[in-house]
């Protein structure tokens, strides 16, 4: 019998410490069926002459040979990681699955569906491989992106919008309303109420403080996303935050996929989640081409912003997307070129290019949801 210590040690090395540490027991063992059938699928353990388990990624169903128990099933090993893990482990461990070994059952099969907590690593598989999924399970996956999609929304929807209503003031204020309240100086102001026997502050004057407001035009934002396979993250946040500033006062949003083609997707701006089953990734990526289209939406060059969503690595024509970068900026349009539209992206993008955008009078580099927000709000505030 195993030190509970020495237990763990021997769930996270695997296999090849069971010799020096021993097997595990009871539930241990059961984990480290689950890691085994997930983690032993890694092409390393070959390279480094250890047996592989899990069978094929391609395969959940795989059998061994021996008269060791049989391979979990993927229904099977979610199942166990839910009983036998606590969330945040679960979490990585669905996110690694999808992700990392590209096994699509999570995200294809109605009975994992079913069970399976919505986050946004699923989101993300979902968009990858929805094209393989038959109406049934599309209606199942649908729940995935609504339910991810919403939490976005609730996040981000506050931010977005703050940076459009104005900052709070010292400027006393008569307009009495929660939002105004000034919680310090009305305290300030009432201390002489103040009853100790009670222990109780009487307010007799509340105070209020104004909110500057930012003097509002019509502006255009035009987002133009590239939808290539490997920008899943900044497809999703680029149409929660399209759906965050539609109907801002002062602003018209555009949403524009490219990949080699370009499709206008502001129809559906109001509804992410279904903009989301509508993009298709993948493909090439020629951004000459989409700048070329959003700069043919633009009414006034001085009262918009055209936002590029990529990752620099154009397969068409770079001089072409420097030409028409730097006639959008000559003419007196605000161009961005975003590496990443995801707040927790490390972002990753051809720093040549974005450097030939950047000459010619691009602000290039990462930018938040909320942080795109705020540009866009002092941007129009001016």
């Amino acid at each position: 019998m195993i030190t509970p210590d020495l237990e763990r040690w021997r769930l996270v090395l695997g296999a090849p410490a069971e010799q020096a540490i021993g097997c595990p027991g009871g539930e241990s063992a059961e984990r480290d069926e689950a890691l085994g059938w997930l983690y032993g699928r890694d092409p390393d353990l070959e390279k480094r002459g250890v047996r592989r388990g899990g069978g094929d990624p391609a395969r959940s169903d795989d059998r061994t040979g021996g008269d060791g128990p049989s391979a979990l099933t993927t229904v099977d090993w979610l199942d166990a990681v839910h009983r036998l893990f606590p969330k945040e482990t679960i979490e990585r461990l669905e996110r690694d699955a999808v992700e990392r070994y590209e096994i699509h059952e999570i995200v294809t099969d109605p009975a994992v569906l079913e069970r399976i907590e919505p986050d946004r690593a699923l989101l993300r598989a979902v968009l990858r491989t929805k094209h393989l999924m038959n109406p049934e399970v599309l209606a199942l996956a649908r729940r995935i992106v609504d339910a991810v999609v919403q939490e976005l929304m609730d996040k981000l929807v506050t931010e977005v919008r703050e940076a459009f209503h104005g900052v709070r003031s010292r400027r006393p204020s008569r307009i009495k309303n929660a939002r105004n309240f000034d919680f310090h100086g009305t305290i300030r102001a009432n201390l002489a109420h103040y009853r100790p026997d009670e222990r109780r502050l009487y307010i007799e004057r509340p105070r209020f403080v104004s909110r500057t407001r930012r003097h509002v035009e019509q502006w255009q934002m035009i987002l133009l996303v590239d939808q290539s396979g490997s920008m899943v993250g900044s497809v999703i946040h680029a149409a929660v935050t399209a759906a965050c500033l539609w109907g801002l006062p002062g602003l018209r949003t555009h949403l524009v996929a490219f990949d080699t083609s370009v499709v206008d997707l502001t129809s559906d701006v109001t509804d992410p989640a279904e903009l989301l089953m509508k993009v298709q990734l993948g493909g090439g990526t020629d951004i000459a081409r989409a700048v070329a289209y959003g700069a043919g939406l633009v009414d006034n060059p001085r009262r918009a912003i055209v936002a590029v969503i990529s990752d620099f690595y154009e397969g068409g024509d770079v001089h072409r997307l420097v030409r028409e970068v730097k006639e959008l900026v000559e003419q007196g349009t605000q161009v961005l070129g975003l590496a990443a539209l995801d707040e927790e992206a490390d972002p990753s993008y051809d720093r040549g290019t974005a450097q030939l955008l950047a000459d010619v009078g691009a602000h290039v580099g990462a930018m938040t949801p909320g942080r795109l927000a705020a540009f866009v709000a002092e941007r129009i505030g001016r």
